[in-house]
């Protein structure tokens, strides 16, 4: 029998206090991982909420925010109505989206946005998506959305910094809530940068394929959406192969968002975009620089987008832009002539042509409007009107010989002299020792007079020497001065704004006919006709012609051939070209009988292309046939001079000391009821140092030294 003692030795000996438990392996519970987890998206979403609410104080309050207002675009048009420039600070104006072919913006939400109808502003997958395909050693993407790029572009800066991104989310969540999807997308294509100073799908179609944004075809859209990755680089008339490249991945991504069809997309690649290439120099924009200029002036401060038709005819700007540059390119270098300028009214005042130098990309100065240049002797027709309005016609009689006023001796071009010729004869062939006779017999502050009576609007220095045009003018104020000689004798005020619209079509101005009056009384207009038409027939500009046209004008070549100029009208047109060097220096004796004449019979003759011919307002004048008794015995014509290109030549310098004016000689056509009878009837010749043999002067007039002296 088993003792108690034996049976505990089986079992081994007891132990003394509690037992001792085997240690268990500790591990992660998924309660454990779910529960710090979610404790670590609390503090990651307090800490963003902080950080988000920082970032959020450095911006307006909510609901102070709007949209800031696009820059206003001045659309400037031609008078048939097609686009010359846009100005403003986006180049173009803004567009509707219901007005844009549906792929136009659904290309830039295939390539820049995807999920853009899905979002809320900011897009969490497209920005894993961004970040995986970054990681893993691909093209760099970046995980805006457009609702960013927007709030970007609106409201904050280009800098690459975490916080702007983190406003760049706040902000698109805002215009999220604050707008429709397709509001933020018309916002999106009216302010985006697409390089080349483009502002705006409007001025970006404009810019690079020559047409609106309501024409873009499939590939030219395309090529507009791949410009957001990099619009300077992918600009399509610089890069055409890269844009070509990037417009292809375009389409390939609207082809797998069913955006478009495969066969499009086909045709698209197949016909790929091409960008428009300048064909000029861009002279339109002369005319584009000066409509802004005035238009300050003609209806104030501009707030919203405006259309300004202008009396530009695009046809007739191409053909002064190519008449110029062409005869420049080509003769130039011949004639030491770098810039030219030509400017072309209507006879109303209405600028068809206005071109301000040679190439506008090289220089925007514009020498049409704002140089002040010696016109020479395309001042003439002046000097020779104030003289028929005190009693001479073209058939009265001048010396050419050698004159003195107080010690300056202006000379002739050819330093000929031909002796007794008719007023005619001697501005046709531009003998400078007429006109100043003439300008000192009438006073040189009665040919300022009329200058200014006629549209000059320059300081005119009253001395001897304004004759020969020794005081500086504008292109566009001597051609507006020509004006009322093609034009019935009426004073014009040269205009190039007709009509300002808002885009909306709400006219806010309307020019009114306007002109200056009558400033050629009608007697004296077939006067100056005949003999600035004889200047074209044989006089210094024989190389001008309008065939089937009368036409008239002068030539003009400044002190020491520094400009050469000529001024020239039909019924039609009036037309001015003005050659020379920026910086003053001489030509190669370049003169206004040269190549300005070339350039302006160049234009006129396809201005004038299908349109009947008509003639010169108040005709041409005719001389009487049979001299009256006190007629004086002097030759009324001499033999041609030699073949000059213009015998004005170089004009007299400026500085001569004010001369005063003599008091017109009367004739006997001053008895009649209207005190001058037009000028029918010359004066007998003024008498010269030598000739006192030959004049005949009437008893008790002023001759010509006494004029020039006083006394008598």
């Amino acid at each position: 029998m088993a003792t108690q003692g034996s049976s505990r030795g089986e079992r081994g000996p007891a132990r003394s206090g509690p037992a001792r438990k085997k240690p268990r392996r500790r591990g992660w519970s998924l309660a454990g991982a779910a529960s710090l987890l979610l404790t670590l998206a609390v503090w990651a979403g307090v800490a963003g909420a902080a950080i988000i609410a920082f970032y959020a104080t450095k911006l307006p309050p909510i609901d102070q925010l709007a949209v800031p207002k696009r820059p206003p675009n001045i659309a400037i048009l031609a008078d048939d109505g097609s686009l010359i420039a846009n100005r403003g600070d986006t180049g173009g104006a803004s567009v509707r989206l219901a007005d844009l072919p549906p792929y136009l913006p659904k290309a830039f939400v295939a390539i820049e946005d995807r999920r853009f109808y899905s979002h809320w502003g900011v897009d969490p997958i497209g920005i894993l998506r961004a970040l995986t395909r970054n990681a893993a050693g691909g093209a760099t993407q970046g995980g805006s959305t457009l609702t960013q790029q927007l709030a970007k572009n609106l409201f904050l800066t280009q800098e690459r910094t975490v916080s702007r991104k983190i406003q760049e989310a706040i902000l698109a969540v805002w215009l999220e809530h604050k707008y429709s999807k397709n509001q933020i997308l018309e916002l999106y294509l009216n302010r985006v940068y697409f390089g080349s100073g483009a502002y705006g799908v409007e001025a970006a179609a404009q810019k690079y394929f020559g047409h609106g944004a309501r024409n873009l075809t499939l590939a030219e859209s395309a090529t507009l959406a791949g410009l957001m990755k990099a619009p300077t680089k992918l600009a399509p008339n610089r890069n055409a192969a890269g844009a070509r490249e990037r417009a292809a991945q375009v389409i390939a991504a609207m082809v797998d968002e069913g955006f478009i069809t495969d066969a499009m997309g086909k045709f698209a690649l197949a016909h790929p975009a091409e960008a428009t290439k300048s064909d000029g120099a861009g002279t339109a924009n002369y005319a584009a620089d000066y409509v802004m200029d005035v238009l300050d002036d003609t209806i104030g401060a501009i707030e919203e987008d405006i259309v300004v038709a202008t009396t530009i005819s695009a046809a007739l700007q191409a053909n002064a832009e190519k008449a110029l540059t062409e005869e420049l390119d080509q003769k130039g270098a011949k004639f030491g002539v770098g810039q030219g300028a030509l400017v072309s009214l209507d006879p109303t005042g209405g600028i068809k042509a206005l071109v301000g130098g040679r190439n506008y990309a090289d220089s925007q100065f514009n020498r049409a409007t704002a140089a002040r240049r010696q016109p020479g002797s395309a001042f003439k027709p002046f000097v020779y009107l104030a003289a028929l309005e005190h009693g001479l016609t073209p058939a009265s009689v001048r010396e050419d010989g050698p004159i003195n006023v107080r010690g300056w001796q202006p000379e002739n071009y050819s330093r000929q002299y031909f002796g007794p010729v008719t007023l005619t004869k001697a501005l046709s062939l531009s003998l400078n020792t007429v006109a100043v006779r003439l300008g000192v017999e009438v006073g040189p502050k009665t040919v300022i007079a009329t200058a200014h009576r006629l549209g000059i609007g320059s300081e005119l220095s009253p001395n001897a020497s304004i004759a020969l045009g020794t005081s500086e003018v504008s292109p566009l104020e001597l051609v507006a001065a020509y004006a009322p000689f093609a034009n019935g004798g009426i004073g014009v005020q040269p205009h190039i704004i007709v009509r300002v619209k808002t885009a909306a079509g709400k006219l806010m101005y309307a020019r009114k006919g306007s002109s200056n009056g009558r400033v050629i009384d009608g007697a004296y207009l077939p006067m100056m006709n005949v003999m600035m038409q004889e200047t074209l027939l044989t006089g210094t500009a024989r190389k001008g012609d309008v065939p089937g046209w009368q036409a008239a004008g002068k030539t003009g070549t400044s002190q020491d051939w520094r400009d050469a100029w000529f001024v020239g009208y039909t019924s039609h047109l009036v037309t001015g070209v003005w050659l020379g060097n920026d910086d003053s220096s001489p030509t190669k004796k370049a003169s206004g009988g040269t190549l300005p004449v070339e350039i302006w019979s160049r234009f006129m003759r396809a201005a004038h292309q299908g349109i009947p011919p008509q003639p010169l307002p108040g005709g041409l004048w005719q001389a009487p046939l049979v001299a009256p008794p006190f007629w004086p015995d002097a030759p009324t014509s001499v033999g041609a001079p030699p073949p000059v290109a213009d015998a004005g030549g170089p004009a007299a310098p400026t500085g001569y000391p004010a001369f005063p004016g003599a008091q017109p000689r009367r004739t006997e056509a001053d008895a009649s009821p209207r005190g001058r009878s037009g000028g029918l009837v010359p004066p007998g010749l003024i008498p010269n140092p030598g000739d006192s043999a030959t004049a005949r002067p009437a008893p008790r007039e002023r001759n010509f030294f006494e004029n020039l002296f006083g006394g008598g």
